[in-house]
């Protein structure tokens, strides 16, 4: 469920300090400590860096607006924002770019272009840009294209390894690649790049929030978007409710819709008026994004059973629908929608989420597993032992239970021990047919030819493939593979577990179970070293 509490006055940003400094920029005024570039941009031609393919470039944004900008007032600098004025200049919009995030306030110590050209050779090494990993806080997000060559696509990971590398607070922050991306455009070079990009994470003014740098704030944030869909989208609310599992999935993947499958031209022309307004503007374009959707899709099937990836293709393909203009037009005609509002509802989604003991841990387990089937779980116990699971089925099949602890699974699954000694218990079904007995052919014409009697012949034993509602089993403690909710992970069930994890993933314990009549794995209770999820996925699904 959503939290909601009273509302108190606490802006996202400081009106008074934008609006002295903007004065300054667009009159022309020395900003101290800084290079006072002029806004105003007398090129004929887009003066696109050697990251951007320009052929890709020219035809998804062209350059056919102002050359210069002349503003003293904040809120005709809202307006002119909102209406795209300096997106219709590339260059103009890089000089806006770089003034907007230089008057971003910032730690004292905030790493700089020089900090950079200090570290990128000892991190990137002989690598080339197109083979780096990239850093773990952005959860395997792919990097967008927008335009970019493949100089650019490997610039932005050789960025984004040297951010890690300055920010080991920052966590979790899939939204980061989106921006690098974009930031790039409108950078001399790597360096300066990185510059901006530091400036937005190194924001310390405690009344302004720019993007999610842990996953704690990344889940608040999602179940806030919950909140105002629920209470600004009611329609498209209860289209969600209709077709989807769980609703809170689907708007778990809000912040998506923006970074990363918005085309360029409407990514900037948000991105252009975030830089002025603040956090705000992405809540308000993803709820229109949402209306537009409900708008199209209701009454029509569903292009799939999954109705995030519908949302996702809606999205990607959104100029088919309606322009950056009407998009943004949509995100500021809803009424009442204040910052206090906003920021009143992160802070008690943040306390319920710890109120309620849902660990960061465990929520970011289901979320980097989910999408993937199936995974293989591995555990290292603080006494060196390692077990584990095999797990047949997408972790997102809990969500069926309505928040309730429910088994789920087929046959494939399967638990191991692979140190001090390597064994491994398979379905116990398999092993025994003759616990089962045929469905009946009321209910199938198929399965009765796959349970028969004990064989030694490998080739007579039962499909893995099979779930356990193919079975008529005399007891269901033969069929309980895995569990997950909001407290522990089960893998294997009846009579004890095979493994049980808590939901700080620090603590478990391991015992015989009925469904895979296994041994314990490692010492009955057990520390946590570390744990490692590995998944599998289908490559057309993104």
């Amino acid at each position: 469920m959503f939290s909601r509490q009273g509302q108190r006055n606490d802006p996202f940003i400081s009106q008074n300090s934008l609006k002295q400094t903007l004065v300054k920029l667009w009159n022309g005024d020395a900003v101290p400590g800084q290079k006072q570039p002029g806004l105003a941009c007398t090129m004929d031609a887009p003066g696109y860096n050697c990251f951007v393919d320009r052929d890709r470039m020219d035809a998804a944004i062209q350059d056919l607006g102002p050359k210069e900008l002349s503003c003293t007032d904040v809120q005709e600098l809202k307006q002119l924002a909102r209406q795209g004025y300096w997106a219709r200049s590339y260059a103009l919009r890089g000089k806006v770019y770089q003034r907007l995030i230089r008057d971003i306030p910032c730690r004292t110590v905030t790493p700089d272009a020089s900090v950079y050209s200090d570290i990128v050779g000892k991190i990137v090494g002989q690598h080339s840009g197109s083979s780096l990993p990239l850093p773990e806080f952005v959860d395997n997000t792919q990097v967008p294209s927008y335009c970019l060559n493949p100089r650019g696509e490997g610039a932005v990971r050789k960025i984004l390894l040297c951010i890690a590398n300055q920010f080991p607070d920052v966590s979790f922050c899939p939204a980061l690649p989106a921006v690098v991306a974009l930031l790039l455009h409108y950078s001399m070079d790597e360096a300066e790049c990185f510059e901006k990009a530091c400036r937005i994470l190194a924001c310390n003014d405690p009344s302004r929030k720019l993007i999610d740098q842990s996953f704690l704030a990344f889940e608040s944030s999602c179940m806030t978007f919950g909140d105002l869909v629920n209470k600004y989208c009611q329609a498209a609310h209860k289209l969600m409710v209709a077709v989807s599992e769980d609703v809170l999935q689907v708007y778990a993947d809000w912040q998506r819709w923006l970074f990363g499958e918005l085309p360029l031209s409407y990514f900037a022309r948000v991105f252009d008026v975030f830089l002025v307004e603040g956090y705000k503007v992405l809540y308000r374009v993803a709820l229109a994004i949402l209306k537009f959707f409900h708008k199209v899709r209701a009454g029509q099937p569903l292009e799939s059973d999954n109705v995030k990836q519908d949302i996702r293709a809606f999205v990607k393909d959104i100029a088919k629908t309606v322009s950056p203009e009407k998009l943004l037009e949509k995100a500021f005609a809803i009424r009442l929608f204040s910052r206090k509002e906003i920021q009143l509802l992160q802070m008690a989604n943040e306390k319920a989420l710890k109120q309620r003991g849902i660990t960061v841990k465990q929520k970011r387990f289901f979320f980097h597993c989910e999408g993937h089937e199936p995974t293989v779980l591995l555990i290292k116990t603080t006494q060196k032992e390692v077990c584990g699971a095999y797990l047949s089925t997408d972790w997102a099949e809990r969500n069926k239970f309505g928040g309730k602890l429910g088994f789920f699974g087929t046959g494939e699954c399967f638990v191991f021990r692979l140190q001090p000694e390597v064994q491994r218990y398979e379905w116990v079904v398999i092993k025994h047919p003759e616990l089962t007995r045929p469905v009946s052919s009321e209910n199938t014409t198929s399965l009765p030819s796959l349970c028969h009697s004990a064989s030694p012949d490998a080739s007579d034993r039962l499909s893995p493939f099979l779930a356990a509602r193919h079975f008529n089993l005399p007891s269901k403690t033969e069929s309980l593979f895995m569990a997950g909710g909001n407290d522990c992970l089960i893998i294997g069930g009846g009579g004890g577990q095979a493994l049980y994890i808590d939901g700080d993933l620090n603590r478990g314990r391991t015992g015989h179970c009925d469904t895979f009549n296994n041994q314990p794995l490692c010492s009955e209770n057990f520390l946590i070293a570390a744990v490692e999820a590995w998944g599998f996925q289908d490559p057309d699904i993104q």
